[in-house]
């Protein structure tokens, strides 16, 4: 995935948001505010770097990672131009859909029954800009040949339309 949006020009930050300490009780993986506030505190740190200052912010999530992202999408004051969620649960973070404003990209994969009716849900739950895309044959890890690359292509699209200098500078008055 990084790679991808590398070559695209877009800079890429990966965040184990779990200590190992913390990823050997299953359960936070599902304490959602916890995880937000992590994605909140380095989209904070970005915006703190001279270098990224004025640089929109993307958030892609991954499983319950997609939740944590479109929680701390909705947080006051978060400045992210793009949530992109991949085979996600963003019904995790459904006390705060309907306040996030960040264009918002469901993929998941088309054998990914239960996952793909929870974000036909959530797509409905959004007030922001949003689409949801099917990725054909795919399961919820997106194994099969091709089917990561394709959601690559997708997330790298999103974001340059959504991350681009047009969208920042009506974004963020800049």
């Amino acid at each position: 995935m990084a790679s991808v949006l590398q070559e695209a020009g877009l800079g890429t930050l990966l965040l184990d948001l779990l200590t190992p300490e913390e990823e050997a009780d299953r359960a936070n993986v599902f304490d959602i505010p916890v995880l937000a506030q992590r994605i909140t505190a380095a989209e904070a740190w970005v915006h703190r770097q001279p270098q990224s200052m004025s640089s929109p912010v993307g958030f892609f999530g991954a499983s319950t990672g997609a939740g944590a992202a479109l929680w701390a999408a909705a947080e006051p004051g978060a400045r992210v131009g793009a949530v992109v969620s991949r085979g996600g649960r963003p019904d995790l973070a459904d006390q705060r859909l309907g306040t996030v404003e960040a264009p918002t990209l469901l993929v998941v994969g088309s054998d990914d029954a239960e996952v793909l009716e929870q974000n036909r849900g959530v797509q409905a739950g959004l007030r922001c800009e949003n689409r949801l895309e099917v990725v054909d044959g795919a399961t919820h890890l997106f194994e099969e040949p091709g089917a990561l690359e394709q959601v690559a292509r997708l997330a790298r699209d999103w974001f340059l339309r959504h991350l681009g200098p047009a969208s920042a500078a009506s974004r963020y008055g800049t």
